[in-house]
This record gives structure tokens, C-alpha cells and sequence, in this order.
């Protein structure tokens, strides 16, 4: 349906302006913000932008839940600079989406009436300290495998953002697997812990990627545009070639009995994760999709205060800017 509501929008555009729209995606220009755009390609990029930076600001919830309980001073260190590098990669996201016409206070309405998303894997609780090493190793290896290739979307200011950001998230991926090497390293208690965080994050991680190409309404206009680079499936499986073999140097074992490397195709065989639990968890109904939001709504209440505050102040400064002129 959103992929007919995209076209029906670009019908309205003058053909003549899509074309040569058209002809500077494929020549790979950037699209800056004062360049003319379809509203289509506008609104796609608002939604993907907007569910990217919501994404990075409520991931911050299931990690800082460990940060007073990471087991040594430097573990807390280290995740409570991860979790800050997450509020300004968010930050950023914004910014790129404030370019499109859209303010940071819409776009965080719309998160919190539900009419934009955010990644489903953070609808997953952490239970353990090992999931501190799960979140990194699995979810933000996906997360880099989902944005290295957006450093080359058609987009300037999104793909210009992505460049920091993923260097920041490739540190966050290694500390979440020293954390895991750690543990799978540890007395056996400790590997267990990190065999279960790894049996409770597979499935959802590769969830990250979208759904299966055959039911994903966005990918084939997003890729036209060069806003996304590679499809779900692309992008799923090179994660899979990459992970299960981190995982065996680890000593632990991927969670899928139909896990095999397929000499042929040259690539890991594997199970699909399950769909139904995929639309139910994007729906509202996963185990921690409640608490998040209310979470990012009372976030949003208690801090109307410096909200306001922040606009007087900018009033006050403006106004004496203009009684000096």
C-alpha cells in the first residue's frame, strides 16, 4: 500500500522534473536539501530517517538498564560511553531528518503516538549481563551491516551522518564481543549465560533487517532512489556468512538446526526467522514494547520544562539580536 501511495505521489510531479531527478540518482549525485525532490522520495526518507534516530534513542533503554550493574568500574565506563554515543548518533538523525522539513518535536510525536516505529529488536528485554555482549556483538553488527551501505545513499546529509556513526557503532560491535569472549571464556556458568543470550538475540537480530524481500512494500522504490543500497535478504544473509563463524571461535552454537555452509551457493543455509512473531512485535505486542514507550513518553513529560525553557531563552536572545539592529 505505501508503495502505491509513493507512486500516486510522483504522478503528481512534472514528468520532465522526475527524469532528470532520476538521471542524477543514477549518475550517483547527492541530493542536497534545497535541491528539488519528489514528495514520494521526501516522505521516504522522513520515515527511514525519522525510524533510524528513534531507533538509536530507545536503544539506549535496555542498555542503560546495566550500567549501576556492570560487574566492574571499567565495564560501567565503557557502556555508559556506548550509551551516550547512541543518544548522538540520534541527535544526528534528527538533524539530517530537520533538512526534509520535519522538526525533532514531530518526529518524536509521531514516536510516541505510534504512527512511527523503531527497530523491533529493542522490544527484547536484557536479562543478563551477557546480553550487554549479545546487544553489541549481534545487534550492532547488524545495525553496521544495515549502514555501511548508507554512507553511499542518494541523500547527502543522511549519508554524511551515517560516516561517524559507523565508526562509532564498529567499536561498539567489538566491545560486545570482547564481552562475549569473555564470558564464553569464563567458568561454565558464564558460558552458559552467553550461549543463552545468544539463543534469545539470534532470531531477533536478523529480524533487524526488515522482512523477507517478497513482503517488504518499501525496498523496490527505496532502491530505485538509492535511499537503501541492498535488499533485506542481501543484507541478512552476509550477516549470517559473517557472524557464524565469530560464533564458532566463541565455542557457541547458532541456535538453528538448518544452519550448514552451502559449498554451491557459497553460502550459509539457514532458517528464516518467524514472521508471525515479527509483525505481532512491529504491531505492539512484543515483551517490551509498553515499557519503551512509556518510557520515551514520560521522558518526554518531565522534560517539557527544559523544552521550554530553551525556547524562551532563544526568544529572549532573538529579540535583543533584533533591538540592537
Amino acid at each position: 500500500m505505501y508503495a502505491q501511495m509513493v507512486k500516486s505521489e510522483a504522478t503528481q510531479d512534472d514528468p520532465a522534473q522526475l527524469a532528470a531527478f532520476q538521471a542524477r540518482i543514477d549518475a550517483d549525485e547527492k541530493i542536497e536539501p534545497k535541491d528539488w525532490m519528489p514528495e514520494g522520495y521526501r516522505k521516504t526518507l522522513i520515515r527511514q530517517i525519522g525510524q533510524h534516530a528513534h531507533s538509536e534513542i530507545v536503544g539506549q533503554l535496555p542498555e542503560g538498564n546495566w550500567i549501576t550493574r556492570a560487574p566492574t568500574l571499567e565495564r560501567k565506563a565503557i557502556l555508559l560511553a556506548k550509551v551516550q554515543d547512541e543518544a548522538g548518533h540520534g541527535l544526528y538523525l534528527y538533524c539530517a531528518a530537520e533538512t526534509l522539513g520535519v522538526s525533532r518535536d514531530e518526529l518524536t510525536e509521531m514516536l510516541l503516538d505510534g504512527r512511527m516505529k523503531y527497530s523491533s529488536i529493542f522490544n527484547y528485554p536484557t536479562l543478563t549481563w551477557a546480553d550487554m555482549g549479545a546487544v553489541g556483538w549481534l545487534v550492532d553488527g547488524a545495525a553496521i551491516m544495515n549502514q555501511v551501505p548508507l554512507q553511499r545513499t542518494s541523500y547527502g546529509p543522511y549519508a554524511r551522518a551515517m560516516v561517524r556513526i559507523c565508526k562509532e557503532e564498529s567499536f561498539h560491535q567489538r566491545q560486545g564481543y570482547a564481552v562475549m569472549m569473555k564470558m564464553a571464556q569464563g567458568t561454565p556458568a558464564q558460558k552458559r549465560m552467553a550461549q543463552d543470550a545468544l539463543n534469545r538475540m539470534w532470531y531477533p537480530s536478523l529480524m533487524m533487517f526488515g522482512p523477507s524481500d517478497k513482503d517488504s512494500v518499501h525496498s523496490a522504490q527505496s532502491m530505485a532512489w538509492k535511499i537503501k543500497m541492498n535488499t533485506n535478504d542481501e543484507l541478512r544473509q552476509k550477516f549470517v556468512d559473517q557472524t557464524v563463524p565469530q560464533a564458532e571461535y566463541l565455542g557457541l552454537t547458532v541456535p538453528d538446526e538448518n544452519l550448514r555452509w552451502n559449498e554451491e551457493r557459497g553460502h550459509y543455509d539457514f532458517s528464516e526467522p518467524d514472521w508471525s512473531e515479527f509483525f505481532d512485535v512491529i504491531q505492539g505486542n512484543g515483551p517490551c514494547n509498553v515499557d519503551r514507550l512509556e518510557a520515551r513518553n514520560k521522558a518526554w513529560d518531565d522534560n517539557a520544562w527544559v523544552r521550554e525553557g530553551l525556547l524562551a531563552h532563544g526568544r529572549k536572545k532573538q529579540q535583543a539580536k533584533v533591538a540592537a539592529q
